[in-house]
C-alpha cells in the first residue's frame, strides 16, 4: 500500500449512524428492516415513498457518535501528515453539522450535493484533492463504496469495525477489524 491520501465514507464507516438514519424513516411509517443502506437520501426516500424534507425534519445529528477507535484513527492520520477527506452519500444538512460537532478538519468533504444527489463518484473527489487513484485508499462499509472505488481504480478496504458492514458479497476485499488497521496500512 503506497497511499498518500485516505478517503473515508461517513455513515457506518467513521460514525455509528444507524439509529440516527433509521429513526426518521420509522417515525414516517417505514419498517426498520425495509430501510436501505448506502443510498443518497433522495434515492432512498423515493424507494420508500417518503418525502425527503419530512425525513430531514426528523433527523437528529446528535444521535451519532464515532465508532470506538475512530477519533484516534483521525488523530493518527493527521499525525502521519496524510491528507484525508470524506466522500459520502450523506445529505449535506446532516453531514456538515456532524462534522462541525466533531471538530474534525478534513482536506475536503464531498456530500451528496456534490454529486447532484446521485450516488457518490470518487473521481470528483480525486480531482478536487488533486491526487491520482493509485495514491488513494478508500475506506467504506457498503457495496456502494466498493463500486465507487472500483469505478476509478482506488484501493478499497471495508470498515469491519462496523458489524453491519456488507462484506458477504465482496469476498475479495480486505476487511479491517479495527480503525487502527487503517494506520497500519498507511505506514
Amino acid at each position: 500500500m503506497n497511499a498518500t491520501t485516505v478517503i473515508f465514507d461517513w455513515d457506518g464507516t467513521l460514525l455509528d449512524t444507524d439509529e440516527a438514519l433509521i429513526a426518521p424513516f420509522v417515525a414516517l411509517g417505514v419498517a426498520r428492516e425495509d430501510v436501505p443502506w448506502g443510498h443518497p437520501l433522495d434515492e432512498a426516500c423515493e424507494m420508500l415513498g417518503i418525502d425527503p424534507g419530512a425525513y430531514l425534519a426528523g433527523y437528529d445529528p446528535s444521535m451519532v457518535a464515532p465508532w470506538p477507535g475512530v477519533p484516534e484513527l483521525i488523530a493518527g492520520v493527521e499525525a502521519l501528515g496524510v491528507p484525508w477527506a470524506i466522500c459520502s452519500n450523506k445529505h449535506p444538512d446532516g453531514g456538515t453539522v456532524e462534522l462541525a460537532l466533531l471538530g474534525w478538519t478534513p482536506a475536503g468533504a464531498w456530500w451528496s450535493d456534490a454529486f447532484d444527489f446521485k450516488p457518490k463518484r470518487l473521481g470528483l473527489v480525486l480531482e478536487g484533492l488533486g491526487v491520482a487513484a493509485a495514491d488513494v485508499l478508500y475506506v467504506g462499509d457498503t457495496e456502494h463504496d466498493l463500486e465507487a472505488a472500483r469505478d476509478v481504480g482506488v484501493a478499497f478496504v471495508v470498515a469491519g469495525w462496523n458489524p453491519r458492514a456488507a462484506v458477504e458479497h465482496v469476498p475479495l476485499v480486505d476487511v479491517l477489524d479495527r480503525p487502527q488497521d487503517v494506520l497500519d496500512r498507511l505506514r
